[in-house]
């Protein structure tokens, strides 16, 4: 079974991505492409799960697809992500400022779908010996909803990611 949370970096590098910003996750099985430009590095830095209701319990729900309606279970979850901006060693960090830009952007206007923006901070731009390259630190908090749906014998199909509850 699932915990909702194995494609989360790929959902946020996605949605990056379709904003037009250059973004991989962390961590990739095969080996990456040399890049001229600024790329931002999607990782999971931290997950804080939470109930959210008596015995994780979020109500029923009818499923269209299935003709059945089906009970939800859940958690509040606070996803602290790392963005970190990597760039050429080569300049004064004019690039990195802009892929910032564009990246704070597209953050702060909406994010991905099914996460709430908390949060969002970043360090100076600084030069990175390990890697040869100028880096700037960048982390995103949001909040989300990982549910779980239960099959007629009442046993947990799968989690997936669900948007915030707006109050």
């Amino acid at each position: 079974m699932s915990a909702g949370l194995e494609n989360i970096r790929q959902v946020m590098a996605d949605f990056l991505r379709e904003k037009g910003i250059c973004a991989v996750t962390t961590w990739p099985m095969e080996p990456r492409a040399e890049r001229d430009g600024p790329v931002v590095a999607v990782s999971l830095r931290k997950c804080k799960a939470q109930p959210a209701s008596f015995q994780d319990y979020l109500g029923e729900r009818y499923d269209p697809a299935a003709d059945r309606w089906e009970e939800r279970f859940g958690k509040r979850a606070e996803l602290t992500f790392g963005l970190d901006i990597y760039g050429p060693e080569k300049g004064d960090g004019e690039k990195i400022q802009a892929a910032f830009d564009k990246l704070a952007g597209a953050l702060l206007l909406g994010g991905p779908e099914g996460m709430d923006l908390r949060e969002f901070s970043c360090g100076e731009t600084v030069r990175d010996g390990e890697s040869r390259r100028l880096k700037r630190h960048v982390e995103a908090v949001c909040n989300a909803w990982l549910c779980a749906v239960t099959d007629a014998g009442g046993g947990f199909i799968d989690f997936e990611l669900r948007g915030v509850m707006r109050q």
